[in-house]
């Protein structure tokens, strides 16, 4: 009776494979970097579903949000602020924002300030994201 043996190299490529695969329902869009193309579509859905009534599609503001005086999104004092800061306003809602902590995940919330951060002062996407810290 031969037993079939399974090289010791093949071994830890397959052990690996399976343990990144068991834990990959475990990893959220915070673990991954920001700014791949499914997660920017994603993040642009949800700025269209739940953020673009008052900020507008591109970021500059809508009719209510200006009556409302929202921030620009564009604007570069908007741009840099620290991700930190952005997630506590997106999730507790700051002068008249209403929170979203309870409708968006810490992952969704993420992607959606990577989102911002594409926007640019001409009101275009820029396509890329970059995460401006002070």
């Amino acid at each position: 009776m031969s037993r079939f043996k399974i090289p010791y190299a093949h071994f830890k490529i397959f052990a690996t494979a399976a343990v990144l695969l068991a834990a990959s329902p475990l990893i959220t869009t915070q673990g991954r970097a920001a700014g791949n193309a499914a997660d920017l579509a994603a993040a642009k859905a949800t700025f269209t579903a739940k953020c673009a009534m008052c900020h507008g599609p591109d970021g500059a503001g809508s009719e209510v949000g200006k009556s409302l005086n929202v921030p620009d999104l564009r604007s570069s004092a908007i741009q840099k602020l620290p991700e930190s800061e952005l997630t506590e306003i997106i999730s507790n809602g700051k002068n008249g924002m209403p929170s979203f902590k309870a409708s968006l995940n810490p992952g969704q919330i993420h992607d959606l300030i990577a989102s911002v951060h594409t926007l640019s002062a001409t009101g275009k996407s820029t396509g890329s994201v970059s995460h401006k810290n002070p």
